[in-house]
């Protein structure tokens, strides 16, 4: 008998490549409706009762009144008020939370050991939230008791002013309590743009015999122009859209010397019901955001072409 011979089993069909195109769109759908339900959705909504007389009170979007709102905000004083206190605020906090943020950032890449524990000191504050650091603050700068009282008295001043009392310290006090609060943000920033400088040319240089003031002036902030234009836009839109600690430690007093643009549009959209005005103040604080913002880029980015 002849040996039969044994027939390969037949090779499994290769399989069949799932088709993928539809995983992008399903993984970002539940991003795309949240944006449309709680960003969009509201922008246009904006956009579509700043030219009615809307109201909480009554349904639908009341009656056309076309640019009717946009000429009563622009010739409403407590508008102009609003925005001066909020571009006030925003000088006072911008430039310290820039130039603070910067100085601490350099001293503290100098330690090597311990790096860690300065992030986590710095950056803490930042995690609080606004009422609590309006609520100690308060009790800090609370008249007769204070204990920023105590410190001016120390220094030999016998009538401290009013920090939340008196116009002329109040926004300042205000700024001071956010830069406490929020400079560990753009001072982490910092400290991750500087450690991303290779130390090889902070040997050169040191070769060279350049001092730590000139690798400063010259190697250091030249390499963080970038950092520091992404830290000075974000704060600007940042200061610019200030509310919960000047509606929680002075609702806007004394005499609306503090009251921001967005406390304006908070008291005129939910306490007086005004939606339609509302809405118009809201765009042109948006107007206002956009081109400040704008500008600043524009100036930063031809300053780096210059160099």
């Amino acid at each position: 008998m002849t040996p039969t011979a044994l027939t390969p089993a037949p090779a499994p069909p290769p399989p069949t490549r799932r088709d993928g195109s539809r995983a992008g769109p399903a993984m970002i759908a539940p991003f795309a409706l949240f944006y449309v339900i709680f960003l969009a959705g509201p922008v246009i909504y904006m956009l579509i009762t700043g030219f009615f007389n809307a109201s909480l009170l009554t349904g639908g979007l009341g009656e056309w009144v076309g640019l009717a709102n946009y000429s009563d905000a622009l010739s409403d004083p407590e508008f102009w008020r609003t925005l001066r206190n909020t571009l006030w605020f925003t000088v006072l906090t911008t430039v310290p939370l820039v130039l603070l943020a910067l100085a601490l950032a350099v001293l503290a890449d100098r330690f090597v050991r311990g790096r860690w524990f300065i992030r986590f000191a710095f950056f803490a504050p930042f995690l609080i939230p606004s009422a609590v650091v309006s609520l100690l603050f308060m009790y800090i700068y609370a008249d007769q008791v204070g204990l920023a009282q105590d410190v001016v008295k120390f220094f030999g001043v016998d009538t401290p002013p009013s920090w939340l009392g008196d116009p002329d310290w109040t926004m300042i006090s205000i700024a001071a309590a956010t830069v406490w609060w929020t400079i560990g943000f753009n001072f982490v920033l910092y400290l991750a743009a500087l450690q991303d400088i290779p130390r090889d040319v902070h040997e050169a240089s040191a070769i060279d015999g350049a001092g730590p003031w000139q690798r400063i002036r010259h190697i250091v902030l030249p390499l963080l122009g970038r950092t520091t234009t992404l830290v000075t836009v974000l704060q600007v839109i940042a200061s610019l859209k200030v509310f919960d600690q000047i509606y929680m430690m002075t609702n806007g007093g004394p005499d609306g010397a503090t009251r921001p643009t967005l406390q304006m549009i908070y008291d005129t959209g939910f306490t007086e019901g005004r939606v339609g005005y509302a809405s118009t103040v809201s765009l042109l604080l948006f107007v206002v955001i956009l081109l400040v913002s704008l500008v600043w880029f524009l100036l930063v980015r031809r300053a780096e072409k210059e160099r």
